[in-house]
C-alpha cells in the first residue's frame, strides 16, 4: 500500500501541473471504487480552478474555491501526469483533463482507492479525527509521552494508530523503532520521555528521507511520472528478516503483529 512518502511524492509530482489550472473535463470510466464515485463529481470539478493540491495523512486534497476532491490511492492506485497521447491502460478509472491539455489519470487495479467530494474536507468523517502530521512541529517527544501514559498498547501499534499520528505505516514504523533501539512489542506506557524524543525525531528523519528518495517501491506503486521510488534500497530492517543486523550482525527476527510483518533486532532493540 502506498504510504505517506509515496502519497507526498505524488502530491509534489502533480501539483505543478494542476495548481491554478482550470478543469476542462472529468471522465469517470469506472465509479466502483472503495466507495462509489459521487455522480456529481464531474459537475463539481469541471469549469473550476484548482487552487491547491494538498495532503492530509494518506489522502490527497484537490482544493477548489467551493470544496475539494478527496483522493486516496488505496492499495495499488497511482496518479499519473499525462502530457502526450499515451493510450489508456486497463485500470485507468478516472481522468481529469485540464485546460492546458495535461491530464491526470487515476489507475487502480484493485479498486480500493477513492474519489469523493466534500465542501468542508477538513471536517469530513475520513479526516476529522486524525492525529497530527508526523512532520509538523506539534508532533514531538512530549506529545507522544503525554498521550502514551497508562497505555498498554505495543509501541509499534501505538505509532501506527492514525489517532496518535498519521502516516506512520508499517515500513516506516519498523525503521524508526530500529533506529531508536525500541522493541516493537514494548508497551507504549513504559517508554521514557527521552526515548520518545528520539523516536519522534527518528520518525521525522525516516519519512523525510523517504520523501526525498521518492518513496518506497513495493509491488504496485509508481509515482506521478511513472518512475518508482528508491528508498527501499536504504531499508535497515523491513524486508530483511533473517539477514544480519547492520549494527551488531545478529540475524534479524521476523514476526507478525496485527497481521503486519514486523522485523527487529533482538539484541539492539529493547
Amino acid at each position: 500500500m502506498p504510504e505517506l512518502p509515496e502519497v507526498e511524492t505524488t502530491r509534489r509530482g502533480i501539483a505543478p501541473f494542476c495548481e491554478q489550472e482550470t478543469v476542462r473535463r472529468v471522465t469517470v470510466r469506472n465509479p466502483a471504487l472503495r466507495w462509489p464515485v459521487p455522480a456529481e463529481l464531474a459537475a463539481r470539478m469541471e469549469g473550476r480552478v484548482i487552487r491547491a493540491v494538498e495532503r492530509r495523512a494518506k489522502y490527497l486534497l484537490i482544493r477548489f474555491d467551493d470544496g475539494s476532491a478527496i483522493v486516496h490511492l488505496g492499495m495499488s492506485g497511482s496518479l499519473r501526469v499525462i502530457t502526450d497521447d499515451s493510450p489508456l491502460m486497463t485500470h485507468d478509472h478516472i481522468e481529469v483533463e485540464l485546460a492546458s491539455g495535461t491530464r491526470l489519470r487515476f489507475n487502480d487495479p484493485r479498486r480500493f482507492g477513492c474519489w469523493l467530494w466534500s465542501e468542508d474536507p477538513d471536517h469530513h468523517a475520513l479526516l476529522a479525527s486524525l492525529g497530527p502530521e508526523p512532520l509538523a512541529p506539534e508532533f514531538n517527544g512530549p506529545y507522544l509521552y503525554r498521550l502514551s501514559r497508562g497505555r498498554k498498547t505495543p509501541i509499534k501499534s501505538f505509532i501506527m494508530d492514525n489517532h496518535t499520528v498519521v502516516g506512520v505505516g508499517n515500513i516506516y514504523a519498523n525503521e524508526a523503532l530500529f533506529k531508536t533501539g525500541i522493541h516493537p512489542k514494548r508497551l507504549a506506557g513504559r517508554i521514557s520521555l527521552d526515548r520518545y524524543h528520539r523516536l519522534a525525531e527518528a520518525i521525522k528523519e525516516t519519512l523525510s528521507a523517504a520523501i526525498l528518495m521518492g518513496g518506497t517501491t513495493l509491488r504496485d506503486f509508481v509515482n506521478s511520472d511513472g518512475k518508482p521510488g528508491y528508498f527501499a534500497q536504504s531499508l535497515l530492517v523491513y524486508g530483511r528478516g533473517g539477514e544480519p543486523c547492520r549494527e551488531c550482525g545478529e540475524p534479524l527476527r521476523e514476526i507478525r503483529m496485527n497481521q503486519r510483518t514486523t522485523v527487529y533486532c533482538g539484541r539492539c532493540q529493547r
